[in-house]
């Protein structure tokens, strides 16, 4: 009685969608010419009707996904029909898809066939604009790096932020202060290099020290990597102040 009610609830289908039709949970025979079980029917007068009997018997059916064949098939129909189920674990009814004129589905598939090269254009124009911030937003991330740890090696600068910075990753680069270039960000980008390439850290996860016990292992020679780099800059630029101080005479004698 329940499956019965609910079936009966969609008698009247929304003005906007044009005539509703059900896959039915449960074999149902249709109440005018008795044939069934029916994949498809429209609830007419609270009883169930298979699609001939309800004049939509000539059309085809078209699954839910392509949103753009959907509408277009949709347009290039005179008549069509929203087909639903019902979903018992959510408790209402989800659409399934729609039935169209198969000449409207066939009009349509040429419509989005014709721009089918426009938008694979349009996704190489997006990837390439899109590459190009990539590679302009990993130079700034790696100036960065050289600003905050000016002894830091050009090329490691450069493979860190690549790495941190990489699209889709989910790393510290691709978050909002990452994108930001926040100090903090850049920081943490660098540590997590040091960490895996200039320590045993890696050694001593696959050996089974928890992680917590092996940063504490190795924190030292981390702290230690990122000083030098840190005093780096300031060492090349008193070698730089003191070379500058010799004469010339002094230098030829």
């Amino acid at each position: 009685m329940a499956g019965t009610a609910r079936t009966a609830s969609l008698a009247t289908p929304p003005t906007r969608s044009g005539p509703l039709v059900v896959q039915p949970l449960r074999k149902r025979h249709c109440a005018g010419c008795r044939r069934g079980p029916l994949a498809l029917l429209v609830v007419e007068g609270g009883v169930p009707r298979c699609l001939d009997c309800v004049d939509l018997g000539h059309l085809v059916f078209l699954p839910r996904g392509d949103t753009a064949l959907t509408r277009r098939a949709r347009e290039e129909s005179g008549l069509s029909a929203v087909v639903v189920r019902f979903d018992r674990r959510r408790g209402r009814y989800e659409r399934q898809g729609v039935l169209v004129e198969e000449a409207g589905l066939a009009r349509a598939e040429e419509r989005c066939l014709a721009d089918a090269e426009a938008r694979r254009r349009r996704r190489v124009r997006d990837a390439v604009r899109r590459a190009a911030q990539d590679v302009r937003f990993t130079e700034a991330f790696a100036a960065e790096i050289r600003r905050l740890f000016p002894g830091c090696p050009e090329a490691r600068a450069r493979a860190v932020a690549a790495h941190a910075s990489a699209r889709g990753s989910g790393r510290v680069g691709r978050s909002a202060a990452g994108r930001a270039l926040s100090e903090g960000a850049v920081v943490s980008a660098v540590v997590a290099s040091v960490r895996h390439v200039d320590t045993p850290y890696d050694q001593l996860l696959m050996s089974g020290v928890p992680r917590h016990e092996a940063r504490r292992r190795i924190s030292v020679g981390v702290e230690g990597v990122l000083r030098g780099w840190r005093e780096g800059g300031v060492q090349t630029e008193k070698r730089e102040e003191a070379e500058a101080d010799v004469p010339a005479n002094a230098e030829a004698g």
